[in-house]
């Protein structure tokens, strides 16, 4: 039964409501929410719907890790107001194009310690379940991109085929690259052995060399350095375009301003160096949308030439999916 409010009835009512609140219990001024920010972020890219998916934050020693002095690299991190260790997110990207729900990379799962893993659990806030994946993009075999394939024993994404590039295929699922590792790096060829050997054993597994077309509208694009088979996906859908370059970079603050600083995660740092800064400058001069596994989440935006280096701008925030892409 629907009730109406009349001029006879409003004062009435407000003064139940009045009385209801005076009497319900107070919350102390001191209570705060608990629980973690929101997990994803939507987009449009043209016709295809893109979803940022967070797997976490995870605190690294970057002033450490980048191949430049440590106290300099401070320095750049604590005048844009971060702290070492820095904290760095983990982040994938769901694409659903209308006839295939397309994931690039699935987080760290268990393999890379507890604060990262919730690729899952924002991947359902987000309202989709893992079963729906149709395909997954791996762009490299490090244990941040491919430990949320699985889930304990089970793959996560039962009805998703897995495909990655066969140059990374042939280095970290490599039983002679593991005796051969230092024992270190182990865990990195283990990690991606335990989690993609299950889709192999499945028939769920393809591999492929080079730039290719893995599905209408998007493309693999081969940039090798920070792993041997490293890739990078342009998606394009009526006039945009995003490119989701994995590790192309790992710290904003140091490598837009310097892109020839390297990182101890590259495999060949000079290659590294190379492919990113013909990325940068591609990505710039065309204007493209970016995703960046490692950008501060949602890690979507745009980058912008600037003297030797790069600005980064990221995505202006909006409740509408549609309106983020400029629709």
């Amino acid at each position: 039964m629907t009730a109406f409010l009349t001029r006879t009835t409003l004062p009435m009512a407000t003064a139940t409501v009045l009385g209801l609140a005076a009497s319900a219990p107070a919350v102390a001024a001191g209570d705060m929410a608990d629980g973690p920010n929101p997990g994803y972020y939507r987009m449009m890219l043209g016709d295809f719907e893109v979803t940022a998916l967070s797997d976490g934050t995870v605190n690294l020693p970057m002033h450490e890790l980048l191949h430049m002095p440590a106290d300099e690299a401070k320095a750049i991190f604590e005048d844009a107001y971060l702290n070492v260790p820095v904290e760095t997110s983990v982040n994938a990207y769901l694409i659903n194009t209308g006839d295939k729900l397309v994931l690039v990379d699935t987080g760290a799962g268990t393999l890379f310690g507890p604060s990262l893993g919730k690729l899952g659990a924002s991947l359902e806030a987000a309202g989709y379940r893992p079963e729906q994946v149709d395909e997954i993009y791996l762009t490299h075999m490090h244990p941040d991109h491919l430990g949320g394939l699985m889930d304990g024993e089970s793959r996560m994404f039962p009805n998703a085929t897995l495909h990655a590039d066969q140059d990374d295929v042939d280095f970290w699922l490599d039983p002679a690259q593991l005796e051969a590792a230092p024992e270190g790096q182990k865990g990195f060829f283990q990690g991606a052995m335990a989690s993609i050997n299950p889709y192999i054993e499945a028939g769920a597994f393809e591999a492929f060399e080079g730039d290719t077309e893995l599905a209408p509208g998007i493309y693999a694009e081969e940039h090798p350095g920070h792993t041997p088979g490293h890739s990078t996906y342009r998606v394009e859908s009526n006039g945009e375009t995003l490119v989701l370059w994995g590790d192309t970079m790992h710290a904003a603050a140091v490598q837009f301003p310097h892109p020839d600083v390297t990182i101890d995660f590259d495999s060949t740092p000079d290659q590294a160096r190379e492919e990113r800064k013909a990325i940068f400058a591609t990505v710039a001069d065309e204007g493209d949308w970016v995703a960046g596994a490692h950008l501060s989440f949602p890690g979507i935006g745009h980058l912008r030439a600037d003297g030797e280096g790069y600005e980064w701008l990221p995505v202006n925030y909006s409740h509408d999916p549609a309106a983020a892409a400029g629709e």
